[in-house]
């Protein structure tokens, strides 16, 4: 009973755009008329994304500086994470440069209103100053401009947290904000599978049903990359961190967090397992309690994996003659900096799927047909995203140890 209510949301979600699909499918270029329910939809959820980041970025960055993780292991998990995240995200792109699910769909057949690119025709410099920052305060609040205001979220954060008690009321001001835009989406989130499901029939019925088999494609390459992470590439992480000892206690004691993951689909929801579980494999307390919370918010591999996917699904249909193969290192930094955007911001997917529009320079609108991966890759993503934290929490201690005993 309790794995159904965990997954009631998904469930609906899932049910909306099947059912959408199947409609879109039947009555073809005719279920756009049910076009302005979804957008409707999208409006406000793209209305919400900009209070999310700034609200939400700012306070994660001043609670983070003031947290009471130690110089040294605080600079351990940045870089651990840092690791497991290109590891992740190269990985993925060599495996979908060998099977890209979207290879199939014929991108010429395929037309939707807004899927336009950004102007090809600036320089590299002009391209990454116009990525990075906007001229006026009022243009960080628009949407296509959300890593201006990441960056600028970012550093107020810093600032908050560096004024002390001067920046008190800010800083409450901050996480009350948060909470209160946050409750607006759970809100919003109660229509989801309405007008995910009228959004997804206007667009199979615009851009053909063949896209129906792109998707399904996606959900079968993303579970092939979730058991390789899952199980080689996990026992590598620890093995590397302990031996043999450490990779035997590892998987000894993994079962309950992967369940745990899979049955609620919420990294959050599997703290108190996770801190537990890495105690069991002799991590240290006050790491175990440090690394697994603040893991949990920026560090997801699972959405890593994910964000490659929406890239390549990208580029592959609305990318012209540039295609993917040729813009590697593209892929994979805007992968990475979605994912970031994604686990440090609570009810990040569409925050994500925006920020991946706005730096590859795709339309907005474009947004609701990645949303669609994410909904159908959430569980696997849920576990890959949680695990990996404890992973994470193994090497940190590992190597907080032994910089301990070279001293």
């Amino acid at each position: 009973m309790n794995i159904l209510k965990n997954y009631a949301s998904t469930i609906l979600l899932l049910f909306g755009i099947l059912a959408g699909g199947i409609l879109g499918m039947v009555f073809g270029e005719d279920a756009v008329v049910v076009k302005p329910i979804g957008d409707i939809f999208l409006n406000f959820m793209y209305v919400l994304v900009v209070p999310i980041v700034c609200l939400s970025v700012s306070s994660a960055m001043c609670q983070m500086t003031r947290s009471n993780m130690i110089g040294k292991v605080l600079v351990n998990t940045l870089l651990i994470f840092v690791v497991m995240s290109v590891v992740a995200a190269v990985l993925s792109y060599l495996c979908i440069l060998i099977y890209n699910p979207m290879a199939m769909v014929d991108s010429s057949s395929v037309v939707l209103e807004g899927a336009v690119v950004a102007d090809n025709s600036m320089s590299p410099g002009e391209m990454f100053v116009n990525t990075l920052t906007v001229p006026e305060f009022l243009q960080l609040f628009e949407k296509p401009h959300l890593l201006p205001l990441i960056i600028f979220s970012v550093i107020f954060g810093f600032a908050v947290a560096g004024c002390g008690e001067k920046g008190e009321f800010i800083a409450h001001l901050l996480s009350s904000g948060t909470s209160v835009v946050l409750k607006m989406m759970d809100y919003l989130m109660y229509v989801a599978p309405l007008c995910l499901g009228c959004y997804f029939a206007a667009t199979i019925g615009s851009m053909g049903s063949q896209i129906v088999s792109g998707f399904m494609g996606s959900f079968v390459l993303f579970l092939v990359l979730t058991l390789i992470f899952f199980f080689p590439v996990n026992t590598i992480y620890v093995f590397i961190s302990g031996g043999k000892n450490a990779v035997k206690s590892f998987w000894k004691n993994m079962l309950t967090p992967s369940l745990t993951a899979i049955a609620t689909s919420s990294s959050a929801a599997c703290i108190s397992v996770n801190i537990d579980a890495c105690k069991k494999m002799g991590v240290s307390d006050n790491i175990a309690s440090s690394v697994i919370p603040f893991g949990t918010n920026i560090h997801k591999d699972g959405s890593v994996v994910s964000a490659i996917i929406k890239v390549v699904f990208l580029l592959t249909i609305f990318g012209g003659q540039s295609g993917f193969e040729m813009n590697g290192l593209t892929v994979i930094l805007t992968a990475l900096v979605s994912s970031m955007v994604v686990g440090a911001i609570p009810s990040g997917g569409m925050t994500g799927e925006l920020l991946i529009c706005s730096i590859l320079g795709f339309s907005p609108e474009l947004a609701g047909a990645l949303l669609v991966i994410s909904t159908i890759v959430d569980v696997p993503a849920t576990l890959l995203n949680s695990t990996g934290n404890i992973v994470a929490s193994v090497m940190v201690d590992s190597f907080s140890k032994k910089q301990n005993t070279d001293q």
